[in-house]
């Protein structure tokens, strides 16, 4: 009885030990070598809300360089790649009523297309024509009470994580080869 508790229990540590094949992310790029400075323009803007362009640009500018490997220019010249975006739709929408009929719950949705090329062999390296991104988030209850401030600090709050979500996917799309 003792040796079988004893191989079992060795075969559960072995099981535990090996390795399942993931890896932790940002550990490295499958970019070219030769790619060492990245354009990121500013993105365009093909909805009415006004300068949301320049917070996902900014996001992504500054996703790729706290991946440390990389010289970020604001441009498409003078590079060895460049990142183009195109933000094409964004909407907000309710999304939660309560008993009385009032929205309660609101979700921002954001489509957008986003091109990586490498400019030495002129070739994308990569592409997502319909990348889309979602948020929700809730109106406080100082809204209800008349507070037009409360509604647009959270719908603010909401697109802060949405462009923090859209950069983090986009440079591990480019960078880690998914």
């Amino acid at each position: 009885m003792h040796v079988k508790r004893s191989v079992c229990t060795l075969i559960g540590l072995a099981l535990m030990s090996a390795s399942c094949g993931y890896a932790l992310t940002g550990r490295g790029s499958f970019l070219p070598a030769s790619i060492r400075v990245v354009g990121v323009p500013q993105f365009t803007n093909a909805t009415p809300y006004y300068e949301i362009e320049q917070m996902f640009t900014e996001k992504v500018r500054a996703e790729l360089i706290g991946r440390g490997r990389y010289q970020v220019l604001p441009q498409d010249t003078g590079v060895d790649a460049v990142l183009r975006g195109a933000i094409q739709t964004m909407t907000v929408a309710p999304a939660n009523f309560n008993q009385d009929q009032q929205v309660t719950r609101y979700v921002v949705a954001i489509g957008m297309k986003i091109e990586f090329v490498d400019l030495k062999d002129n070739r994308t390296l990569w592409a997502n024509d319909a990348l889309v991104f979602r948020e929700e988030y809730d109106l406080p209850p100082d809204f209800q009470a008349g507070n037009p401030q409360a509604f647009y600090g959270q719908a603010a709050n909401a697109l802060g994580r949405v462009t923090t979500d859209c950069a983090r996917t986009v440079v591990s799309a480019i960078l880690e080869a998914f």
